[in-house]
């Protein structure tokens, strides 16, 4: 898949390759939404692979917008792109899976000067709550919330999306090296679900100085080419 992205700004990073393959898991049908999209990688390569999803993007940022379009068009996949803020998405058509890779930085992190990178990365841009209560207002009964976020904040994530009435039933922590705290934590929740949340083995990224197999596969089923350029 080719990817278009800005030549001097935010590029999507593993995280969101990671994020891919374990929404792949689910084996993904239905109407999927795809929230702060950036440049589209994550519900482009679902739609790829997933015949039955039919897709849609939320993005607010207009420069993004443009390259999630571009790439849409190059790589000959039909979706609907939102411009504008996830919190301020009206659609009266429920969906059965949202999934994000969103900005999870907490304010207290060290910022970037970048206007494009701080937006997509921190999450005073979407904060956690707010976002969880929109999930749920937008995800049919039984619809499925799939996204990563900052291991630090799992707590207060499990916090968050009970409140809005989503339960957590899978989880899985991204560590670069086994010994290392984990990094990312990549989490499956349901609307009006009743499971016991299901923890998997953690994910390690590297194997010594080279990627564990995992992470090759990864990349292999991806196969993604990304380029930097100004559209």
């Amino acid at each position: 898949m080719l990817l278009y992205q800005p030549e001097s700004s935010y590029c999507y990073n593993s995280d969101s390759l990671f994020l891919y393959d374990f929404i792949c898991r689910l084996q993904p049908k239905g109407r999927v939404l795809d929230v702060g999209a950036g440049s589209g990688v994550i519900g482009l390569l679902v739609a790829r692979d997933f015949p039955k999803v039919t897709l849609e993007m939320v993005e607010k940022q207009h420069e993004f917008v443009v390259y999630a379009t571009h790439n849409a068009r190059v790589n000959h996949i039909t979706c609907n792109i939102y411009h504008q803020d996830f919190l301020t998405l009206n659609n009266v058509n429920s969906y059965d899976c949202i999934v994000s890779n969103p900005p999870f930085y907490h304010d207290g992190a060290s910022r970037s000067s970048d206007v494009m990178r701080h937006t997509a990365r921190y999450n005073i841009h979407l904060p956690l709550q707010d976002f969880c209560t929109k999930v749920a207002t937008l995800l049919r009964p039984h619809g499925h919330f799939v996204f990563c976020y900052d291991p630090s904040q799992f707590a207060l994530l499990c916090a968050a999306l009970s409140s809005a009435k989503l339960r957590v039933v899978t989880v899985q922590f991204v560590h670069s090296k086994a010994d290392r705290n984990a990094s990312l934590v990549m989490v499956h929740a349901r609307k009006n679900s009743k499971s016991l949340m299901k923890t998997l083995p953690p994910f390690i990224v590297f194997d010594g100085k080279e990627f564990s197999k995992k992470t090759q596969s990864i990349y292999k089923r991806a196969r993604t080419h990304s380029i930097k350029c100004q559209l």
